[in-house]
């Protein structure tokens, strides 16, 4: 080929040696999530799972794809991106389970109009430390430098989640009227309302390096406090026996997700008074002025994951999720008629 010195694709704003940088930084991150199935690292064009080495003898595949919403205008904004992936990370496979899925494998989506490898590398760490977290292998993703698409220092993340289960184990099954409501806490607002909550910020008047008027440290910090996974627990709870149904608290609140899992003709009785608003909660919903049923159809309140057990179950179930490390409360049954009824109060 004969030398010229026309334009160059860095000319035109897209770096191929910055992506191949970050590949190799980030290739130990997801070597650490490597599990029994994984065939095949980073670098392919497609990434190779063996269920029958991950021990299933009759699969069935299920998937989940989420983001993190405008959760990533304060990570942007701060500039606190080491926990965004571990958002990523928990809004799909937290998903998955709620179907009886064990996660096997993730990949993720970034994409930036211009790509700064050290900020790229900081977030899929924590897309990484999720997946750890999950027991879920990192296998593959991609990186879109996108000049012309984002405004300077923007970006946006896409994850995909797949697990898999055994035939005739899906969940929901068996819902019953009687049936026990375990509620675990959540560890804050988690990965959804995030737009109501920049407006909530607005209106109080203060900044992301503010002190958060309901919790220690700054008040960008205090609010992208990382969704919490619950995938272990939740497995080891479907493997003790008992559990009809799992329900994700995300956007919609309690009111609008736990009515996804129940049968037609069933609904669900819930004690406000089970458990206490954790603090956030209660800065934002006295902030805005908003009604209690307002908070529970747009937050979790407190409440991340929803557990439907048999009620003869629900003790040992309530004593091996609390062993693994989770806050849980009785939040009531399930009853006839369709929809959620409260009583009590959180504010």
């Amino acid at each position: 080929m004969t030398n010229k010195n026309g334009l160059t694709y860095a000319d035109a704003g897209v770096d191929i040696d910055a992506g191949n940088a970050l590949v190799d930084r980030i290739k130990p991150a997801a070597k650490r999530t490597d599990r029994a199935g994984t065939m095949s690292g980073l670098g392919g064009f497609g990434a190779l799972f063996d269920l029958k080495a991950a021990g299933y003898k009759d699969p069935i595949l299920v998937a989940a794809t989420d983001g993190v919403g405008t959760k990533l205008r304060i990570a942007i904004d701060t500039g606190v991106v080491d926990t965004i992936g571990i958002d990523l990370v928990a809004m799909c496979v937290n998903d998955l389970v709620c179907q009886g899925a064990e996660p096997l494998f993730f990949l993720d989506y970034f994409a930036t109009g211009k790509l700064d490898v050290d900020q790229a590398a900081t977030i899929v760490e924590g897309i990484a430390a999720g997946c750890e977290a999950s027991g879920c292998a990192l296998v593959g993703g991609e990186t879109a430098e996108m000049p012309g698409m984002y405004h300077r220092g923007d970006f946006d993340l896409a994850g995909f989640a797949v697990g898999a289960m055994e035939r005739g184990t899906a969940l929901p099954d068996g819902v019953v009227e009687g049936d026990v409501l375990l509620g675990l806490a959540s560890d804050g607002v988690h990965s959804n309302g995030y737009s109501f909550v920049r407006k909530v910020v607005e209106m109080s008047g203060l900044g992301w390096d503010a002190d958060a008027p309901f919790a220690d440290g700054s008040l960008g910090a205090a609010l992208l406090t990382p969704t919490r996974l619950y995938v272990k627990p939740a497995l080891a709870a479907i493997r003790e026996g008992g559990v009809h149904a799992l329900a994700h608290i995300t956007g919609g609140g309690l009111t609008e997700n736990l009515p996804r899992v129940l049968p037609e003709g069933l609904g669900a009785d819930v004690s406000l008074d089970a458990w206490i608003l954790p603090p956030v909660f209660d800065w934002l919903a006295k902030t805005a002025d908003m009604a209690e049923s307002e908070l529970l159809k747009t937050f979790n309140s407190g409440i991340g994951m929803i557990i439907v057990v048999a009620a003869d179950r629900a003790e040992a179930i309530a004593e091996l999720l609390a062993a693994e490390g989770e806050t849980v409360s009785r939040l009531g049954t399930i009853t006839a008629g369709e929809g959620v009824r409260y009583s009590g109060s959180l504010l």
